[in-house]
């Protein structure tokens, strides 16, 4: 139907005839010369129809926004002083002599350029928000990046190999979506929330390296960065230690951020242990491009009046850090007074702080409401200890280490966000050196950080049962501007080993028997040492295209509360089909006025 698509059409083309098609994205009447402007997944082609061609002319007069036309006519160069050099096609124009509307198009609900239409509507027309050029080339980005992630796989003699989405329930951390079977009554199938058994038989099945683009379900409490159902490129190796894998993976990152971006990624990511990441950061995934470090001053207050940070600097399970803010001493008590708003969501009960104004004249130069409960010996190693200087501002977490550590991260990300602290570039690094287990306080058990396939960094049977909280695990993470785009680990390939973990999470015989018999099955068969990792594609591609969530980077995605307004999914089923399932509603609590 076309020769060309709109964006191709450029100064070398002059002189030729062409064929195009697409929707008007602008129409203008200009002294009896209409002008088109239409677009392609390509670009956007300006038209110019005359008088002269009668018939074109009458149909261009009809069209309107987002009609389908096809347009033939001849490339010549634009007028002098009406160039526009935004555009590949922004030196030529098509002067039609024959236009055909395909189709036409009711008025839309929202207009294309327009920026401040709500999700809700968005998601309703995806449509025609997907028309949008900034979410075309969203997706195409993350098109660009699966397929740089296949090329340099597959050169890497990895297989492309797919594994069921009817599956077993396992642990994984969220819950399973459940698929009833009508074949086998009042029994269900899950949706995988990720392939990671699969995987590891292919291992035991003496594959070697796997790897898949794989859609995966967890049915959890969604946020930016979450979706019930999300894709992740899926790997597994074996024979090859972390690494080996880590190796392997910095340079699959490095070939996809230099085929989509033309970025040369650091020769070789930096590594940093877990513990010191969450001492410095207060998180595992720090955004390095920040500038600013959470430092410890527990041992500095644990003696002073002030119980506020007296009291956590004493408990084992407490924290107290400081967070400076280079010439933060300028912000207003107004903005403080937000920031504290801010770290309340965290759920810090506070937020003190201390404005550095003159050092030289001691307490007297500090501005604070809490400098009169330190002592000046406090508050001298405060100042020594973060670096602070004249016009500085210092920021305070006292609480249990996880208050402290997910207050003050949050915080650091903000003031780097609204101070404009964030230096440009792709910062990667490798997290590594996990826990093995953390304790679940709600519930008095152990459960893995990560998951309970993960190999400890020991074989010894005793050490595993007796000492899991001393544990740390063969894991590793890989972190990019403060986003976890991957994590992974070498997995336990000993029987015994996984026998030792399962009782660690107080999984019993029955019980692992019953959820894990085929695994362990499989591991008395030669199961080779062996590793791998997923790497989530949605959040690389909302990362790499700039993206503020992961919504924006799918191209049918469902919303926080986890509906598709575009379908309307959820929905009830027929009583018939829930009969064949042997399935029978029950009435929920009635919702009051």
């Amino acid at each position: 139907m076309r020769s060309h698509f709109c964006g191709q059409v450029t100064e070398k083309l002059i002189g030729e005839q062409v064929t195009v098609c697409g929707w008007v994205n602008r129409r203008r009447d200009h002294g009896g010369v209409i002008f088109i402007d239409l677009r392609d997944r390509e670009g956007l082609l300006q038209v110019v129809i005359d008088p002269d061609t009668p018939e074109a002319f009458a149909r261009a007069e009809q069209a309107r926004s987002e009609y389908v036309l096809r347009i033939q006519g001849k490339v010549r160069p634009r007028p002098e002083g009406t160039v526009n050099p935004e555009l590949s096609t922004g030196r030529v124009e098509v002067l039609g002599h024959e236009l055909q509307i395909l189709n036409t198009a009711e008025t839309p609900p929202f207009q294309l350029d327009e920026e401040d239409v709500g999700e809700d509507t968005r998601l309703r027309y995806r449509y025609m928000d997907l028309r949008r050029p900034v979410m075309f080339e969203r997706l195409r980005t993350r098109a660009r990046i699966t397929r740089a992630m296949r090329e340099f796989l597959d050169g890497e003699g990895f297989l492309d190999i797919e594994t069921p989405m009817l599956t077993k329930a396992t642990p994984e951390g969220a819950r399973d979506y459940l698929v009833p079977s009508r074949t086998h009554p009042g029994q269900f199938f899950a949706l995988p929330q990720s392939p990671q058994i699969f995987k590891q038989l292919l291992m035991m099945s003496g594959f070697e390296r796997y790897y898949q683009i794989v859609r995966c379900f967890r049915d959890e409490d969604l946020r930016a960065d979450r979706q019930p159902e999300f894709t992740q490129l899926d790997i597994e190796t074996s024979f090859l230690e972390a690494e080996d894998i880590m190796g392997i993976m910095e340079r699959l990152m490095r070939h996809v951020f230099k085929s989509v971006l033309s970025v040369d990624l650091p020769d070789p990511f930096p590594r940093m242990g877990y513990a010191e990441a969450v001492e410095r950061f207060g998180i595992d995934r720090p955004d390095l491009r920040i500038p600013l470090e959470l430092v410890e001053i527990a041992d500095l207050v644990k003696d002073v009046e002030f119980k506020v940070f007296s009291g956590p600097a004493k408990d084992k399970d407490g924290r107290v850090a400081a967070l400076r803010v280079p010439k933060g001493g300028e912000m207003p008590r107004s903005v403080i007074d937000d920031l504290t708003k801010f770290v309340s969501t965290h759920g810090a009960r506070g937020l003190a702080y201390i404005k550095v104004n003159d050092r030289t004249k001691g307490i007297d130069g500090l501005q604070s409401p809490i400098v009169k409960f330190l002592t000046d010996e406090a508050l001298k190693g405060i100042l020594d200890r973060t670096g602070a200087e004249n016009g500085d501002l210092i920021f305070f977490g006292a609480d249990k280490a996880k208050v402290v550590n997910n207050a003050l991260s949050a915080l650091r990300v903000k003031l780097g966000q609204e101070l404009k602290l964030i230096e440009e570039g792709w910062r990667p690094l490798w997290v590594v050196e996990f826990p093995m287990f953390e304790w679940n306080l709600d519930e008095k058990r152990w459960d893995p950080l990560h998951h309970p396939f993960t190999s400890p960094d020991t074989d010894d049977l005793k050490h595993i049962e007796e000492t899991p909280g001393e544990l740390l695990s063969k894991a590793y993470d890989m972190v990019v501007n403060g986003a976890e785009i991957g994590g992974g680990s070498v997995r336990i390939h000993r029987q015994d080993v996984q026998q030792a973990v399962f009782r660690v999470l107080g999984i019993g015989e029955k019980e692992a028997e019953q959820k894990f018999g085929f695994l362990l099955r499989a591991l008395q068969y030669g199961c080779p040492p062996h590793g791998g990792i997923a790497f989530g594609l949605d959040r690389i591609a909302a990362l790499m295209s700039g993206a503020g969530s992961i919504r924006e980077v799918i191209a049918f995605p469902k919303t926080q509360t986890a509906n598709d307004p575009l379908t309307g999914a959820p929905s009830p089923a027929e009583e018939k089909a829930l009969r064949e399932l042997g399935i029978r509603l029950r009435k929920g609590p009635e919702k009051k006025n």
